[in-house]
């Protein structure tokens, strides 16, 4: 049997974008083309591999099963055939997968994707929001960039820390810890960190992908003797922030990488009464891409918007602790 290795390419297309439209525009192709390209893939796979859902189109068991080996495949067939150091960033023509944090997406995707676009006009980005199980996974290949707070594990994803950030408490201007003394703007107000018994009685938000009720500020004020009320745990720092904006809730979140959030939101912002190490923000990568020059341009691009959403200053209140881990 002959193969058309040509298949494998428009396979991976078709499976990221799940559609023969979207597909065909990404390789430059008709729709009929494509349309005709995928039947051919369909016999050579004895699969359908999308079928129809009313105006979408459905990936089957076999296609889902396939798309990890594929996207690799394709990969690597890049890197063999491009060995080039340099590339040409009017003409290229690529979607990169991020999966950051929702904060970090706010605080530094605007600024990643103007710098992006002002060089390489046909680059386009797909943010995913960070899941509770791992759907999409950088060893697979299948994602290009994570940021976020926590260190990678596995020994072949590339990591390094761009920036650091420290919580601070988000509470709506009418809350009673508020006291009309912290700022509605994102800057740390107030006579100072709010008294420990205060802080404990107060109900609290927490925020965690996985719906935890607990985060390490409880293992702290354990240590202490002390817990608070925690009544709702939120999946992202902005529904976290939408449910503080309606209630008196009190929220800890990062900074310097939530001040879009606040500022868009007029939320009352105060230290917290107890040190907390800083937050580390985390930029990683498969170490397949470490000698892909587009994937480098990207990390180049992506390091400098990282660093630039962590690197405001708060001249009002001084860190409460030096830089770690969390």
């Amino acid at each position: 049997m002959q193969l058309d290795l040509n298949l494998l390419t428009a396979l991976d297309a078709l499976l990221e974008e799940g559609s023969v439209t979207d597909a065909a525009a990404r390789l430059h192709v008709s729709a009929p083309a494509m349309s005709r390209t995928l039947s051919r893939i369909r016999r050579a796979t004895g699969d359908e591999i999308l079928v129809r859902t009313g105006r979408t189109m459905t990936p089957t068991p076999r296609a889902l099963a396939l798309r990890a080996t594929v996207h690799e495949l394709v990969q690597q067939a890049r890197t063999v055939l491009s060995p080039d150091t340099e590339v040409d960033l009017t003409a290229l023509e690529r979607t990169f997968i991020l999966k950051w944090h929702d904060a970090l997406a706010a605080a530094a995707g605007p600024h990643l994707l103007r710098s992006l676009r002002a060089e390489a006009p046909g680059v386009r980005l797909r943010f995913l929001a960070e899941a509770s199980t791992d759907a999409h996974d950088p060893r697979r290949g299948d994602i290009d960039l994570e940021a976020g707070a926590g260190r990678p594990s596995s020994p072949e994803i590339r990591h390094e820390v761009v920036g650091h950030d420290r919580l601070v408490l988000a509470l709506r201007p009418t809350h009673p810890l508020c006291d009309g003394d912290g700022d509605s703007d994102g800057d740390v107000g107030g006579d100072g960190p709010l008294g420990l018994e205060e802080y404990v009685t107060a109900e609290h938000i927490t925020v965690s992908r996985r719906g935890r009720l607990r985060d390490p500020i409880d293992d702290v004020l354990e240590a202490r003797g002390l817990s608070r009320r925690v009544v709702a745990a939120a999946p992202t720092a902005a529904t976290a922030l939408q449910l503080a904006r309606h209630d008196d809730l009190v929220v800890a979140v990062p900074r310097l990488i939530s001040r879009p959030l606040l500022d868009g939101l007029g939320l009352c912002v105060r230290p917290l009464p107890l040190p907390m190490p800083d937050v580390p923000v985390h930029l990683a990568w498969h170490q397949r891409y470490d000698n892909d020059p587009a994937h480098t341009w990207l990390r180049r691009h992506a390091r400098a918007a990282l660093h630039h959403a962590c690197a405001a200053t708060d001249e009002v209140t001084p860190r409460l602790s030096g830089r770690g881990g969390s």
